[in-house]
């Protein structure tokens, strides 16, 4: 008999190579590596080869890889001149979105669906994704557009294509320690619905725009700018415990807290948490940090909830420097490299999803009545 599950919960939807969340015990697997060996030793673009290839490249292989990566990098002109003249309060990730897509119309060869294409579109959208961001960023304020630039690793390049000039060392290991976090996460709304895209037999691009528009819903990667949204509503430290009391009296949410899969500590947390303090003392603001952890610490108490990686990463890209409205962005570039990794493995082993739903409506025997006899 089919197992009726609101949300899909429990269900198995395919098996995947990629990525592994244990959420009763707090453990998040890329291929085979816990998270906790990874965060902070390897880089961004060592983790897009494993999720791709499910493993860690020799030196001669990463660079192979990542020079192939920054070469795709250029946008094309008529992508450009749409991040020139899109409006300018448009929201970044409807941006984005439409930008992705529009990088189908100039695939050279669309009608190619080898593996060898489609790794090549995995290449192109992965290294294009930042630049389209920054572009958009760098245009809405009326600033020029930087060059490309192709010594620079994913992250360096981001945070130097929206200021205009390179970051620092530890700016762009901060930024690069994220992305690895980001980078991919089980079966989720985003991944899994480019999975569904894909699964038609549909096209790289569509398949990511799907994802990215699921991205942008506040109950997936939207949460993290509500979690600054939150800090800057308190406003200060001897405001946390009463806004807190208040947002419990009315049974609301609290963004950042909690997570759908993890019953215990996000693993990914942790290590936010520990950039989100340095970076708070350096730059002088750590009223943020203090604000977040006293809210951390009274939802543990009260509801036995802990933070997630919402909730450290927003003041880690706030601390940076970077707008608030490009924090589910930057989310969006970190998981692309899972997003399209899942598109291959889904592509290489392919079967349509099409899963049963439960009729609740009226039984049938009903009777037509012909439109001058309706009452």
């Amino acid at each position: 008999m089919p197992v009726i599950s609101k949300g899909l919960e429990g269900i198995i939807a395919n098996s995947t190579s990629l990525s592994d969340v244990l959420g009763q015990e707090g453990i998040l697997i890329y291929a085979g590596y816990n998270i906790n060996e990874l965060a902070g030793k390897a880089t961004y673009e060592e983790i897009v080869y494993l999720l791709w290839h499910g493993k860690l490249p020799t030196a001669t292989e990463l660079e192979a890889f990542t020079t192939k990566l920054r070469a795709e990098r250029p946008l094309p002109e008529q992508v450009v001149d749409f991040l020139r003249h899109a409006p300018k309060n448009a929201a970044p990730m409807d941006v984005i979105r439409t930008a992705v897509s529009m990088l189908g119309l100039y695939d050279g060869n669309p009608s190619d669906a080898s593996a060898e294409a489609n790794y090549h579109r995995a290449l192109s959208i992965t290294a294009k994704i930042g630049v389209i961001a920054a572009y958009f960023h760098r245009s809405r304020q009326g600033l020029d557009l930087p060059p490309v630039r192709t010594d620079l690793s994913e992250a360096a390049h981001f945070l130097y294509l929206i200021n205009g000039e390179a970051p620092s060392d530890e700016a762009a290991r901060t930024l690069d320690v994220a992305y690895v976090l980001h980078a991919d996460h089980g079966m989720n709304a985003s991944t899994f619905s480019a999975r569904v895209t894909i699964a038609t037999l549909s096209d790289m691009y569509s398949a990511i725009t799907s994802a990215i528009g699921t991205l942008k819903g506040p109950l997936h990667g939207g949460a993290n700018e509500g979690v600054i949204h939150m800090l800057q509503e308190i406003g200060s430290e001897d405001k946390v415990d009463a806004w807190v009391e208040e947002q419990l009296a009315q049974k609301k949410k609290i963004m950042g807290i909690g997570h759908r899969v993890y019953k215990v500590l996000d693993p990914r947390a942790p290590h936010l948490r520990e950039m989100a303090i340095i970076l708070s003392n350096q730059l002088g603001e750590p009223k943020w940090i203090r604000m977040s952890e006293r809210i951390a610490a009274i939802m543990k108490e009260r509801k036995a909830l802990n933070a997630n990686v919402d909730f450290y990463s927003a003041t880690v890209y706030y601390s940076m420097g970077i707008p608030t409205d490009l924090f589910t962005p930057v989310f969006a570039i970190a998981r692309c490299s899972g997003w399209t990794g899942h598109v291959l493995e889904q592509l290489a082993d392919n079967r349509l999803y099409r899963p049963l739903s439960e009729y609740v409506g009226p039984a049938v025997g009903k009777q037509f009545v012909p439109l001058a006899e309706r009452s």
